[in-house]
């Protein structure tokens, strides 16, 4: 999204085509999750003080969330997607559990047993990092590398299984990008835990999407670099190639739904696009470009999310810019955060992922959604009011 110096904050379109629903979403660092519906009112939000950076509404109707990272996490911090704990939150905000590891990133899954799957970052082997080939030195670079980890915890926090990267991937195939340092290897940033348990994430640094069995270990599906997917035009639906891409999803048809951010393409310029790929054939079943190509664009975070009316709704991260097309590339909602940040590129309305929640989702039942509660709130940002949050403080934990 062109960044305008006076931009648009709040609802900017609303369609009748749009899926009904209330959206939910933080901003990175903030300390406060928001509920909006289609008119772009806010209708419910919750607080912490250790910050909200990722959030997922679960079965129970309570808001489980990573806060932000911790001052000291042995280096980790200094990588986007650190967080200092996992909570759980009930709908009026009260703690109903927590789980701390400084090594925890980006994604989580809570199970139907109760336990929790999140990704950590741990050092890879000194013998491994050897070999590991892409990337370039930096002079900021730690001494070692960090590399990628599967956790599962149980309520009490005592781990069920860890699951190393670096003892399951291919030297030879996932290979880091050149334009980017050794810091890490492969910058995990989506988790999903498939109906079979097995498990598809997305490893940012090598442009890959796996799927790892969750009883051998072993990385049973890939898509990455010289992947030739066929394509219904080429000029709209673009190279094969999935460029540093977020929040890679396993659809009921089977389909794999990617953002693909696209910021180091090796052809064409840099722009961002939805792609929905068919596992079994290997095509591109469906993708959205902007109408004008360098119009979506987000180097970083974002998501996306396929909705039961077949709508997709996008999160351009970088922008907080949440919209919502239909499977014909029209836009049917926007929404622009009005909330904004300091953070190291400026200060910004950053938004890691949203998603819809239906009318009707029984995850709801226990919310008073009420947009009256909210009204100076809601005044504001109508007037084109942009919310400003206070410096963060790292927490010192």
């Amino acid at each position: 999204m062109a960044w305008l110096t006076h931009r648009p904050i709040g609802l900017t379109y609303q369609s009748d085509e749009a899926f009904p629903g209330y959206t939910l979403f933080c901003s990175v660092s903030g300390h406060h999750a928001t509920l909006v519906d289609l008119a772009g009112q806010v209708v419910h939000q919750w607080h912490h003080p250790e910050g909200i950076q990722h959030l997922k509404l679960l079965d129970t109707g309570n808001l489980l969330i990573q806060t932000c990272p911790l001052k000291d996490a042995g280096g980790r911090e200094k990588s986007g997607g650190s967080a200092g704990a996992m909570i759980e939150l009930s709908p009026d905000g009260e703690t109903v559990w927590e789980h701390r590891d400084i090594a925890q990133h980006h994604d989580y899954v809570r199970l139907d047993n109760g336990n929790t799957v999140y990704l950590a970052w741990e050092p890879v082997p000194t013998d491994i990092t050897s070999n590991i080939r892409g990337g370039h030195h930096h002079e900021e670079d730690p001494d070692f590398m960090w590399g990628d980890v599967v956790r599962e915890v149980t309520p009490a926090g005592d781990l069920v299984r860890e699951w190393c990267s670096w003892e399951h991937l291919d030297i030879e195939q996932d290979v880091i990008c050149p334009l980017e340092s050794h810091k890490e290897w492969t910058h995990a940033n989506s988790l999903e835990v498939l109906d079979n348990g097995d498990w598809l994430i997305s490893f940012r640094l090598t442009s890959t999407v796996v799927i790892v069995d969750h009883n051998t270990g072993d990385i049973v599906w890939r898509w990455g670099p010289n992947q030739v997917a066929e394509a219904h035009d080429p000029k709209i639906w673009g190279p094969g190639e999935l460029s540093h891409q977020h929040n890679a999803q396993m659809l009921p048809n089977g389909n794999i739904l990617v953002f693909d951010n696209g910021c180091h393409r090796k052809r064409g310029p840099a722009f961002s696009r939805i792609v929905e790929i068919n596992k079994d054939s290997r095509e591109f079943v469906w993708s959205y470009v902007a109408p004008v190509i360098l119009a979506f664009n987000s180097f970083m975070i974002s998501g996306c999310q396929r909705l039961d009316n077949g709508n997709t709704l996008i999160t351009e991260g970088a922008s907080g810019r949440l919209f919502e097309v239909t499977n014909g590339h029209k836009v049917v909602w926007e929404y622009v955060s009005p909330w904004s940040l300091p953070g190291k590129f400026g200060s910004s309305p950053a938004v890691f992922r949203s998603y819809r929640i239906g009318l009707d989702d029984p995850r709801l039942k226990n919310f008073d959604l009420s947009a009256q509660r909210y009204t100076d709130l809601n005044e504001a940002i109508g007037n084109g009011q942009v919310q400003v949050e206070p410096e963060y403080e790292h927490n010192t934990g």
